[in-house]
């Protein structure tokens, strides 16, 4: 935070923010990668509190994760700076309901998935707890990235707690998590919670299993109840289903006489 509070110098009002930002939008327009990197280098020129810049940085530019996780740190520490103490007073609670907030939510997102990658667990399901008292909406999809962490370290307790805050969320990720869940634990209530995730959607099983291919979405945004977003929860939790024996094949054989009612829609990805 030093260094960029030094590069700032007197460049840190928010006139000098903003035209750093609009730098940015620019950059995520330009289909040259090559020019994306640069015009991110231009808008810290203009004002190295921009955390997209650094965001953009890390996607695009660097060569190791390592790097990666440097970028993200300097993007979160910008953010805090150009959010200053009253924006998270403002903001708390309602986080990404303002777009001053989304560019430090973007760096944070990144960080913690950088610092999960090299091993660093505990700290990245910091983030991603803190992030949701941020934003209880959840805009980002956070709850569904910590939900697989938990699962992955079995920290059942905590799973379960953050499915019960978010107990209305009706998305295939939770539903079919909570089957399988149940079905670890002999709950009476593990096929009715497999057919009800099931009806969410009916390609999961099919994935799990092997039977259909992986199909990753085209465009960046998930279909509720379509392949992409079996192809997603597979890639995410696939690994705890596997690793609970018979799992799979239950819920093949509860789901494999039911009628499809899928769903419409589509959901950031």
């Amino acid at each position: 935070m030093e260094s960029i509070l030094a590069a700032v110098g007197g460049r840190h009002d928010a006139d000098s923010i903003d035209a750093a930002q609009d730098i940015m939008y620019q950059a995520w327009e330009e289909r040259s990668r090559g020019k994306r990197i640069a015009l991110a280098r231009k808008a810290l020129a203009v004002s190295p509190m921009c955390a997209d810049a650094y965001v953009l940085l890390a996607e695009e530019d660097a060569k190791s994760i390592e790097e990666e996780l440097a970028w993200y740190q300097k993007g979160v520490e910008a953010g805090e700076l150009a959010l200053g103490k009253e924006g998270f007073e403002e903001y708390a609670g309602h986080f990404w309901g303002f777009l001053e907030t989304r560019p430090y939510m973007r760096a944070r997102a990144g960080l913690a998935a950088a610092l999960w990658l090299l091993g660093r667990h505990q700290e990245a399901i910091g983030h991603y707890r803190a992030m949701l008292k941020l934003n209880p909406n959840d805009n980002q999809g956070i709850r569904y990235v910590l939900a697989g962490h938990l699962l992955a370290r079995d920290d059942i307790k905590a799973l379960k707690k953050l499915i019960k805050k978010y107990e209305e969320d009706g998305s295939a990720a939770w539903l079919y998590t909570q089957a399988l869940l149940a079905f670890r634990e002999n709950d009476p209530d593990a096929d009715k919670l497999a057919e009800e995730a099931w009806l969410a959607n009916s390609h999961v099983p099919g994935v799990l299993s092997g039977k259909q291919p992986l199909v990753a979405s085209m465009d960046g945004y998930i279909s509720m109840g379509g392949e992409d977003e079996a192809a997603y929860y597979v890639e995410e939790y696939g690994d705890a289903w596997r690793a609970a024996p018979g799992a799979v094949e239950w819920l093949a054989e509860v789901t494999k006489k039911l009628n499809p009612q899928r769903r419409h829609g589509s959901a950031a990805g």
